[in-house]
């Protein structure tokens, strides 16, 4: 079958502005978005005590650490298997079907792992448990943030893709927030005894009861028109789009893998790991250390909409640019800074780095560009998922490697990164912007 061209669908909307639909859907997909990812990354905020509840007590905080960021990968590994499946059948069947699907199993993982034995408990068991959770996550997360790009990206008009994929990516961010702010009223309402015996299994129960709240506002939403579009004209993708993704859009496979990559330093280095870095390195206070976070995460949502609303101005390629010089920058001012500068300089620095990074929030504006709407679902998948399983599974043991060598270690994986977005957009540019 010869792919149609993206216009042939996307006129669908016409020139118009976004109306009260657009906004229904995309508030309900971001908040719906925010709490799964929530569910995802909270076991990042609780990472050293969950190091020291499911290995054995003999074991050295250095390797007992780098386990539990191992199994924090394997959630990645198995991101491509959730979201190949659920992308093969969003593209044949429907985007709005997997969402629901996705939710519930994301929410019931976390719920188990709030209620789940420990070392102390079942021995080994409670170690391959935690894998065994942590998989099932992989794979609903798998599904979900493909899934929310595409049916947002076919929701609205064209020409607001960008501030579109902007909000959703910041209501991603803003789940990264909720689970900051719920590790900072532990911190606060609890002693850190009360945290390691059965406080830090709280966050955990609640995101499991978010997640089902999150399937019911799920029930409201409406396939999109694009689809829609192809089902009367029955133009729907005959065969496996995945071979058709492999065979006709390599060069976009590259890129949407490469920016993937970059999507990760801002997102799981710059923001999900900082905690840790303070703490552990610089002596910071847990409660200071996620008060920091969270004005970082704050500052990453603005930056979401503002970059997705400046895409729709000046084109995905150059705002990309923009976006990834200013991470550079900003990561180098604030990394140096550490122990080295006063509180509100440090303050200031790791503000700006977050509103930088919200430079992601191009990420799926340029992916949506790449792939014609027929394939886009698993285009999207593919790329994204591969490349965060492949990579993206990776960054926290690699930076806890490069940790060994420098207290700042993180910052030259985000300089790399920063700099490779660039060059990446030059390519999108010439072959998808021209």
């Amino acid at each position: 079958m010869t792919e149609p061209k993206i216009q042939q669908y996307d006129d669908v909307h016409g020139n118009r502005w976004l109306n009260r639909d657009d906004y229904r859907t995309l508030s309900l997909s971001s908040l719906g978005g925010a709490l799964e990812f929530y569910d995802f990354v909270i076991y990042v905020f609780y990472a050293k005590i969950i190091s020291e509840m499911f290995f054995p007590s003999d074991l050295s905080p250095f390797w007992a650490m780098l386990n539990t960021y191992g199994i924090f990968a394997a959630g990645y590994f198995f991101r491509p298997l959730g979201g190949l499946v659920m992308a093969h059948f969003g593209d044949l069947i429907g985007r709005k079907r997997l969402f629901a699907l996705s939710i519930f199993l994301m929410a019931v993982p976390t719920l188990c792992i709030g209620l789940m034995p420990t070392f102390a408990t079942i021995g080994y068991a409670a170690p391959l448990l935690l894998l065994l959770m942590r998989i099932i996550q992989g794979i609903a997360i798998g599904g979900e943030i493909p899934a929310a790009w595409t049916f947002v990206s076919e929701h609205v008009p064209p020409k607001h893709v960008g501030f579109a994929n902007g909000t959703l990516t910041a209501g991603l961010s803003f789940g990264i927030l909720l689970g900051a702010l719920m590790s900072l009223a532990i911190a606060k309402m609890f002693s850190e005894a009360e945290i390691h015996d059965w406080a830090w299994r709280i966050p955990f129960v609640i995101g499991g009861f978010l997640g089902f709240i999150t399937m019911y506002l799920r029930s409201y939403l409406k396939e999109t028109p694009v689809f829609k579009a192809m089902q009367e004209r029955k133009q729907l993708y005959q065969g496996l789009p995945v071979k058709a993704v492999l065979q006709e859009h390599r060069v976009a496979v590259v890129l949407g893998m490469l920016f993937t990559w970059f999507l990760t330093a801002c997102v799981v280095v710059v923001l999900l790991s900082m905690p840790q870095l303070l703490i552990g390195t610089f002596g910071y206070d847990r409660a200071d250390a996620f008060v920091l976070q969270s004005t970082g995460i704050v500052m990453q949502v603005v930056g979401c909409v503002l970059f997705g609303w400046l895409a729709d101005k000046w084109g995905g390629g150059k705002t990309m640019i923009f976006g990834s010089i200013a991470v550079f920058v900003c990561a180098l001012v604030y990394y140096n800074a550490l122990g080295a500068w006063s509180a509100n300089a440090i303050f200031i620095a790791y503000a700006s780095l977050g509103l930088a990074a919200g430079a992601v929030g191009v990420v799926p504006m340029l992916m949506v560009r790449m792939y014609p709407a027929p394939v886009r679902f698993t285009g999207i998948s593919f790329s994204y998922n591969v490349s965060y399983a492949i990579i993206g599974g990776l960054t926290l043991p690699v930076v806890q490697w490069l940790s060994r060598y420098s207290d700042i270690g993180a910052m030259y994986y985000v300089l790399f990164l920063a700099a490779l977005s660039v060059a990446c957009c030059g390519l999108y540019m010439q072959k998808f912007e021209r």
